[in-house]
């Protein structure tokens, strides 16, 4: 079965890679970049070509949906890009197509706070989409840069939706209505990006589910199936959020990147201040089948989890990141 993850950003090793053809997994949307600016983001696209040249029978890199295909037609994952902020591209516009054709295929328009392009979910004033951010939205439609509202604000999204000709999604989190963290999304937004085209991809990260690292895969599934009621089956997906074998300080440089002094709680509980005890059901890439068993038990059919697991991921793909003639 096509397994496509809409987000992962681990520590990444040969290991990692075994663990992701084991569990069956075709594609990963793999966090290149958090608060990096123009030239760190390079070197870490260099940093991954090495990766692509010491693990070549493993992974390759995917610059348009088809190279998925490729991957699996030569027993492969295919990796392809994405950005957590729009650190990347500075305070210059051009720098959005220099980055998708070195490979960024995704951007989200913010991290949590305010960006130069719109507000972040952990903003008490929601100002949403910023001048610079109207252009910035134009310019990935054109270049085919899937624009990913993750960490922004309600309003934000909502603009964006608007403001967007391609479809916008959500690569990793969950609705509110499941679990009212900050950065889980309302039903109104839900709709939006629904109605858009676009897709949510449902977190694993525990802070992010109801009960945290005791929620059942049961529950998952539950919540997988009201949101289908509430999207449709093909605006919905997987986007784990796997941060596999991070130190402490990697948790640190999300949530702090170099604009605080204090370490930023995330959803303002200190008991958050860690990594999450992992969940049993899902602990690394091996365990994507047991997602698959959970949704067959909850009553999907093959074909709706075909498209859960990653046809939807897949269509997105080929919809967004092709550039506008």
């Amino acid at each position: 079965m096509l397994t496509i993850d809409g987000l992962q950003y681990s520590n990444w090793s040969r290991e990692i890679f075994e663990q992701m053809h084991a569990g069956g997994v075709s594609a990963v949307h793999a966090t290149l970049v958090y608060h990096e600016n123009t030239r760190e983001t390079l070197s870490r696209f260099g940093d991954w070509n090495r990766r692509f040249e010491q693990h070549s029978d493993l992974i390759m890199p995917v610059y348009e949906a088809e190279d998925i295909q490729a991957a699996q037609e030569t027993g492969r994952i295919g990796i392809f890009f994405g950005a957590q902020n729009c650190s990347p591209i500075e305070d210059d516009i051009d720098m959005i197509e220099v980055m998708r054709r070195l490979g960024l295929m995704i951007m989200q328009l913010t991290y949590n706070n305010q960006s130069l392009l719109a507000a972040g979910c952990y903003e008490a004033e929601d100002s949403g989409v910023s001048r610079f951010g109207r252009q910035a939205i134009a310019e990935m439609n054109r270049v085919g840069m899937i624009i990913d509202m993750s960490h922004s604000s309600e309003r934000s999204t909502l603009d964006a939706i608007e403001l967007s000709s391609r479809p916008v999604i959500i690569s990793h989190a969950n609705p509110a209505s499941f679990h009212p963290a900050k950065r889980n999304k309302s039903d109104r937004v839900l709709k939006a990006i629904s109605e858009s085209g676009g897709l949510l991809g449902f977190s694993v990260y525990p802070f992010h589910l109801k009960d945290g690292p005791d929620c059942t895969l049961e529950s998952f599934c539950n919540m997988v199936a009201d949101t289908a009621d509430l999207m449709g089956i093909d605006h919905i997906g997987i986007g784990t959020d796997l941060c596999q074998g991070q130190p402490q300080s990697v948790l640190d440089w999300m949530r702090n990147g170099r604009w605080s002094k204090e370490m930023d709680f995330g959803e303002g509980n200190k008991s958050n201040a860690g990594w999450p005890r992992p969940l049993s059901w899902f602990k690394d890439n091996r365990d994507f089948p047991g997602i698959i068993e959970g949704l067959r038990q909850k009553g999907f059919n093959e074909s709706e989890i075909e498209k859960i697991m990653g046809l939807n991921w897949l269509n997105q793909l080929k919809i967004g990141t092709k550039p506008l003639q």
